[in-house]
């Protein structure tokens, strides 16, 4: 049955109100943290569409109060089914800022699994957010996405991704890691983020995400800020998903 949820969190930014805001509300910043390729009409009423490969959503602002509150809600299925997003800024003292997120609305049958996935993932995008503003502020990155849905369990997938980038151990955050992705160049960075399901490597010119998602899916959102070869570096990468084994 439709079940309704709310979820709830807070990240305080190196950053002052104004940066936030152009991160969070608008298509180039949103593109530089978050999944997808992201466009945004900045007016109440205005439309948010983002799309993940040939995959477009659309939702509507309901609220555009620039350097302080910006929300949009999504269409209501005919199931009922819907996501509304709030996004709170609060300038503090020493150029930085707090912002909270509000996500509301109806999930599915499967919620718990969803509601669970949504809040891990916001846990990685939002320090994802961070490391935009601390690390390439003022730059805006090109969205690589890529996704495959496996029939294995996610153990097994997980581990297939690890030996995919070459990784021959465990991965801790902060440590240097080198990724040898079969048909790419390899990339040499820290790993900023580290969690079951997730790994985060910043390099000096692009953050890269894997991601286990929801239904043992693996998932790639990689943000490119010398997206010269973006469209090329994304075919790259869906080739490298076929491939796993």
């Amino acid at each position: 049955m439709p079940h309704e949820f709310e979820l709830r969190k807070q990240i305080t930014l190196q950053a002052g109100p104004e940066q936030v805001w152009e991160a969070i509300a608008t298509g180039p910043g949103i593109d530089s943290w978050f999944m997808g390729r992201n466009e945004i009409e900045p007016r109440e009423g205005g439309a948010v569409r983002q799309y993940f490969g040939d995959f477009a959503s659309e939702a509507t602002v309901t609220a555009w109060e620039p350097g302080e509150r910006f929300a949009f809600r999504g269409d209501q299925s005919p199931e009922g089914l819907f996501m509304a997003f709030e996004y709170l800024i609060e300038g503090k003292g020493q150029g930085s800022t707090v912002l909270r997120l509000v996500q509301s609305g109806v999930l599915g049958d499967d919620w718990e699994t969803e509601y669970d996935a949504l809040q891990r993932g916001w846990d990685l995008y939002l320090h994802t957010l961070g490391q935009y503003l601390s690390h390439f502020a003022g730059r805006t990155a090109a969205v690589i996405f890529g996704a495959r849905p496996s029939a294995g369990d996610g153990g097994q997938v997980w581990e297939t991704l690890e030996r995919g980038l070459g990784l021959s151990g465990p991965v801790a955050a902060g440590d240097r890691v080198r990724l040898a992705p079969e048909g790419l160049p390899p990339i040499e960075g820290v790993a900023d983020y580290v969690a079951p399901g997730f790994l985060g490597v910043r390099t000096g010119d692009a953050l890269y995400r894997f991601i286990l998602g929801m239904h043992d899916t693996l998932v790639i959102g990689h943000h490119l800020f010398d997206p010269a070869d973006a469209k090329e570096a994304g075919q790259a990468w869906q080739a490298w998903l076929g491939k796993l084994a």
